[in-house]
């Protein structure tokens, strides 16, 4: 890495949101530590080292507190500057039939990682009274989410949990940012096993560069919260504040109930 550099963290990097995250970072003059745990990571850091900058790939499975910890240590004695906690995964299907072991990796990628990374970086932030720790959120976390309870209810607390700690740091030098994306054209669907027989899963989606730059710009300007996508994303981000939850519940079922899909596969 080099000192002259400031240097970013991405988790989930090795494709959608989060490669196109680091991707920015490294456009704009960023080392990388990136994250994830297919073996698509190194090709992903090939790319982002065609940038000009320095790229450490750090091959871990987060629903693994052993491998967490094995990402923090990768970091140790680093002074990052950003840290994007953007690793996540969906499970769709109802709540009954879905297994509890499928429903358990969401919790321990989607908080209990989150968690587990939040605190040793933030500590180190806070210590140096600089940095900005940025989590991938979604407008999924302001909805119930039948069909897909476990992965709505894991973004909600991701949402409470940065907002908290943006109060909590607000007298230091540390910035929080929650990006909140909607339906992106990413691997999310496909391995949540909603990719053709839901409307959801089958629909258009945004492109996820654009996400990543208005992510990536909601970072830099120091902005809370932001919803990130298409027109109709952030329009759905608008309704969210003022709908009430029984009306978010049924427009978030007709669009996440098997059978609703049209049998195309897009996502």
């Amino acid at each position: 890495m080099d000192d002259n550099r400031p240097l970013a963290l991405v988790t989930g990097a090795s494709s959608g949101i989060g490669y196109e995250l680091a991707r920015q970072f490294a456009e704009h003059g960023y080392d990388l530590v990136i994250n994830a745990e297919d073996a698509r990571l190194e090709l992903a850091a090939g790319r982002l080292r065609e940038t000009g900058v320095a790229v450490r790939a750090v091959r871990a499975d987060l629903r693994v507190p052993a491998e967490v910890d094995r990402l923090v240590a990768a970091t140790t004695g680093l002074r990052l500057d950003v840290a994007a906690l953007n690793a996540g995964v969906g499970q769709g299907g109802a709540f009954v039939d879905t297994d509890l072991a499928d429903d358990q990796s969401v919790i321990d990628l989607n908080v209990t990682a989150t968690v587990r990374l939040a605190k040793p970086l933030l500590r180190d932030m806070v210590a140096r009274d600089a940095g900005h720790l940025v989590f991938t959120s979604s407008v999924a976390s302001t909805m119930p989410g039948p069909f897909q309870p476990i992965y709505n209810a894991s973004k909600s607390f991701v949402q409470s949990f940065a907002e908290a700690l943006q109060n909590e740091l607000k007298d230091t030098g540390v910035s929080v940012t929650s990006f909140m994306p909607g339906p992106t054209d990413t691997d999310f669907f496909r391995r949540a096993d909603m990719d053709q027989d839901t409307q959801i899963g089958t629909m258009d989606k945004d492109d996820p560069a654009q996400v990543a730059r208005q992510a990536f710009d909601a970072v830099m300007k120091g902005r809370k919260k932001i919803v990130t996508g298409s027109l109709k994303t952030k329009a759905q981000g608008l309704a969210g504040r003022v709908l009430p939850d029984s009306a978010k519940a049924a427009m978030h079922r007709n669009q996440a109930e098997p059978g609703t899909g049209s049998g195309g596969d897009d996502a």
